[in-house]
């Protein structure tokens, strides 16, 4: 039995879409194992949804196409499905030049909090579960600023749930599927397999 993805709306399986569950070959294998299998799919799918488009083999592309089509189907269904609540939080108190205040407890100098309402977003139960499908596909991204390269300044993290459901949700309400094509763009160097652009739509 299949879990998880497929009854969230993602539309495929995880296990058919990572190659782990069924019995007949179902999925591409891509000369790889399991677990590399897994990650290069991670890997491409994340690169897919952070920059928009991606350089790949015809293969790999079709397996990454239905992972980012159910990933985008179920931002556009749960796009919505939240309610706003306001929260105070404690926050670093800045002088005018952007540095934290500073003040004496104690003999030892502390930074200086104020509390501060804000609005956030609380996801309905749908959602934090597609979130948590979301998750458990996209690996972690971080932007480096081309100045800062090799150092942690200026670097940050990106939100890529988010992302789907805040700029690809609204972007793809009106359409019915089909969120990526693929071009074909020639064959490869060395083992001549073919190469695709695959690009959101």
């Amino acid at each position: 039995m299949y879990h998880g993805i497929e009854k969230s709306g993602l539309g495929i399986p995880l296990a058919d879409a990572f190659g782990k569950e069924p019995k007949m070959a179902k999925y591409r294998k891509l000369g790889k194992t399991s677990d590399q299998r897994k990650a290069l799919l991670r890997n491409q799918v994340t690169g897919l949804i952070y920059k928009g488009k991606i350089i790949t083999t015809q293969a790999r592309a079709k397996e990454v196409m239905k992972i980012a089509d159910g990933l985008i189907a179920l931002a556009v269904k749960e796009k919505d499905n939240y309610e706003t609540v306001k929260v105070s939080v404690k926050v670093p108190l800045k002088d005018k030049d952007g540095k934290r205040v500073k003040e004496v407890v104690d003999g030892k100098k502390v930074t200086k909090f104020e509390t501060v309402e804000k609005e956030i977003k609380k996801d309905m139960p749908s959602r934090l579960h597609a979130r948590h499908q979301m998750l458990k596909v996209l690996y972690p991204v971080t932007e480096v600023p081309a100045k800062a390269a090799g150092r942690k300044k200026g670097t940050k993290e990106v939100d890529l749930v988010a992302k789907l459901f805040d700029e690809y949700g609204p972007k793809y309400a009106s359409r019915n599927g089909g969120y990526t094509r693929i071009i074909k763009i020639g064959q490869r160097k060395g083992d001549g397999a073919m190469q695709v652009v695959l690009e959101l739509v």
